[in-house]
């Protein structure tokens, strides 16, 4: 067994890590692995001067400073294991620092925006049911998407109307709005079962009756951000970053949306914090005559 199969069966049976996590360091430590065949040097072989003419290589290639420093992390994981393990003597990543010439800051719909893209599903259709529940849910709760795709039927109260999340090892209660309430409602009383002869199981199915993946939401959703005709760049954690903006443009409070989102650290909400600084911030030099004419 070579030192990554090593390692990955070292994450899978005693870190016993998510699939998604699994598969991200899986793909960036193989990612680095073809570079390094390409220069006839073996992952054990590597070098910093290796890892840093990589990271220049990615650059070029227009992968961004956050997809460089994700894989960087994972590198510099896999060799700490690697030199822990005396597989090696040294780890090549250790003292590179981290990429973070860009920080982007996430896109954000407009509450406008928001109505049109959840607006676009076709309710005279069972997956056009399916899909206005499913938006309806991610934009109410802010939930990840892979929460939202692990959901079982039993964590939901549409009555009551708030859904049981877990994810790793934690556990949350988050409410959701009426009109959210009632469009799962319906997807759970009127169109599931026609989707699966059952009881229990995966709430949100694909056509096959099984339980929708990542894949199959990307695609969704940007089948109807097309239509919506919105320009922005939509990924499935938009809606997330969306609700939080809206909810502290409405008053909530951060601990309050922390919760809601179940991210562990206050320190996780600040981008939120600079995103509507900023907002305010174009509003009162795009709306205050004074300011307006000092432009």
């Amino acid at each position: 067994m070579d030192c990554k199969e090593i390692y990955l069966t070292y994450l899978k049976n005693e870190k016993k890590v998510s699939e998604n996590t699994f598969s991200s360091y899986s793909n960036d430590i193989t990612g680095f692995e073809e570079y390094l065949n390409g220069i006839s040097c073996s992952l054990k072989d590597a070098t910093k001067t290796n890892l840093l003419n990589y990271m220049l290589e990615m650059q070029s290639n227009g992968k961004s400073s956050s997809t460089i420093a994700r894989k960087l992390a994972s590198l510099r994981s896999f060799y700490g294991f690697l030199c822990d393990r005396k597989i090696i003597d040294e780890n090549p990543a250790q003292n590179v620092r981290n990429y973070t010439s860009e920080s982007k800051t996430p896109e954000i719909l407009t509450g406008t925006e928001v109505e049109v893209l959840l607006s676009q599903p076709d309710e005279d259709s069972l997956l056009g049911r399916r899909d206005r529940a499913l938006l309806e849910v991610l934009y109410a709760t802010g939930m990840r998407v892979t929460e939202l795709i692990s959901l079982d039927v039993e964590n939901v109260n549409v009555e009551i109307g708030f859904i049981n999340c877990e994810s790793k090892g934690k556990k949350r209660v988050i409410p959701i709005y009426a009109e959210a309430a009632k469009a799962l409602k319906y997807y759970v009383e009127k169109v599931r079962p026609l989707m699966f002869d059952g009881k229990g199981g995966p709430l949100f199915l694909n056509r096959n009756g099984t339980r929708l993946s990542r894949q199959g939401f990307w695609k969704l959703l940007k089948t109807y951000k097309n239509s919506a005709k919105i320009t922005k760049e939509i990924t499935p954690h938009t809606l997330r970053h969306s609700f939080a903006v809206h909810l502290l443009e409405n008053g909530a409070d951060m601990k309050s949306i922390q919760e809601m989102l179940g991210h562990s650290h206050i320190s996780s909400m600040q981008v939120y914090n600079k995103i509507l600084k900023q907002k305010i911030t174009n509003v009162y030099y795009n709306s205050h005559p004074k300011a307006k004419k000092s432009i």
